[in-house]
């Protein structure tokens, strides 16, 4: 079984005063980077996941970020308006339902994936410190 991890980039990057305000898409690539390497050396993301399960990571991106490429392990989506609908979109098309997870601390957001059977976790359990 794989679990569906989708990120709102903006929400979590701001989640830490780091200075990402000075260049939003080197913020989202640090973010990535760092996604992709729990990803990929075996820590995973732990509260996020359950033990013996997959992760397909989705990073959203949306204004400066939009230009931010996929790696191995992270698909990053730019939102061509909002972020947040997209989020949804993707959450809607999935159609997982609680093996789908959204990491945001937006109230929102966090309300509208619920109601469609995805479970919300906060920025904290992908941050880190700086970087991700």
């Amino acid at each position: 079984m794989s679990t569906l991890v989708v990120v709102d980039a903006a929400n979590v990057i701001g989640s830490v005063p780091d200075g990402w305000w000075r260049d939003r898409r080197a913020a989202a690539e640090r973010l990535r980077d760092a996604l992709a390497g729990r990803a990929a050396d075996g820590r995973g993301l732990p509260g996020l996941v359950p033990d013996g399960s997959s992760v397909e990571l989705v990073l959203v991106v949306e204004g400066a970020a939009r230009g931010v490429a996929s790696v191995p392990g992270v698909e990053v989506v730019a939102a061509q308006g909002s972020g947040d609908d997209r989020i949804v979109e993707l959450v809607r098309e999935a159609g997982r339902g609680p093996d789908c997870v959204v990491v945001t601390a937006d109230r929102g957001l966090r309300a509208r994936v619920a109601a469609l059977g995805a479970q919300v976790a906060g920025p904290r359990t992908v941050r880190r410190g700086r970087g991700g």
